[in-house]
């Protein structure tokens, strides 16, 4: 990204689109926050980065608005055209579920947005957040913010978040694709799969992030019932169903010498075997009958 010495965006009441725009920005540059309409002299300079407003999209001059984008247009905020920039927006509309329903918010409104979404209006009032609320009306109180006020730092907190999730979600997804095996459960089961991940060194911090996410990118969603991923707290292993299946309920094993923790509910299983085939047993055992009789 060409470098700026200021972020400038629109005076008045804020929205979540220049807002998380505003926190990537930070998080890429921390430099203060301006509000107020841009001059032609901002928009010609390269060093005051405008966005959500002024009607242009000329990244070579970080002018960063969609307003000026015809309605037929796919949906596309502020936000799209930041992360577009820091070449990352491939990625996170694939990784981040609320990034779609972001941009139609604010290019389509709640009405054709929540029937986009197939559901009623109302839950939109249901599911609102106070912590958007409060940051969100704060911000539109300001004429700008600066670095070490208190929303400037919560602000650079969720950009930091929200680009590190991004590219830490694809290095882990790449390290998952390159380790992970597909194991094929009993034929009389269907065509289900248990995805195993075995032990590395080192051991990531969390051996279990993004294998959901893994599954659902390779198109396994349909077939993965379970996944054995080793277990941060010990030497062995954590089994789990993939999306509740319905299929497994590992308190089937909690009676197995190696299985020191089976949950009441049946989702989840840990054991101190370490043997792949071992590790296989117990899934299978604990699978429930298929509900036709198959």
């Amino acid at each position: 990204m060409t470098p700026f010495t200021t972020i400038l965006t629109h005076p008045g009441g804020a929205h979540k689109d220049e807002f998380i725009a505003c926190a990537l920005l930070l998080a890429s540059r921390p430099v203060a926050i301006t509000r107020r309409e841009p001059t032609e002299a901002d928009l010609a300079d390269p060093a005051t980065l405008v966005v959500d407003v002024g009607h242009r999209h000329e990244p070579e001059l970080n002018n960063f608005d969609h307003h000026q984008l015809p309605r037929d247009h796919p949906p596309t905020c502020s936000i799209s055209l930041v992360l577009a920039h820091l070449g990352l927006y491939s990625d996170a509309r694939e990784f981040c579920d609320w990034l779609e329903a972001a941009e139609w918010l604010d290019c389509r409104g709640p009405n054709e947005t929540a029937r986009w979404l197939g559901v009623e209006r109302d839950a939109f009032s249901r599911l609102h957040s106070p912590i958007d609320g409060a940051l969100l009306r704060r911000f539109s109180q300001t004429a700008g913010l600066q670095p070490g006020e208190a929303l400037w730092e919560i602000m650079r907190l969720i950009g930091e978040d929200i680009l590190g999730y991004v590219r830490d979600l694809r290095a882990r997804l790449d390290f998952i694709g390159r380790h992970a095996q597909l194991w094929d459960l009993p034929s009389d089961s269907g065509p289900h799969q248990i995805l195993f991940l075995p032990r590395t060194a080192p051991l990531p911090d969390d051996p279990s992030a993004g294998v959901d996410r893994y599954i659902a990118t390779q198109g396994l969603a349909g077939r993965v019932i379970a996944t054995i991923v080793p277990d941060r707290r010990s030497a062995g292993y954590g089994l789990s169903r993939f999306r509740d299946h319905p299929r497994l309920n590992f308190t089937r094993v909690a009676n197995e010498p190696d299985v020191h923790f089976a949950h009441a509910s049946g989702f989840v299983a840990k054991t101190t075997a370490t043997d792949p085939a071992r590790l296989r047993a117990l899934v299978e055992r604990a699978l429930l009958p298929s509900p036709s009789g198959a």
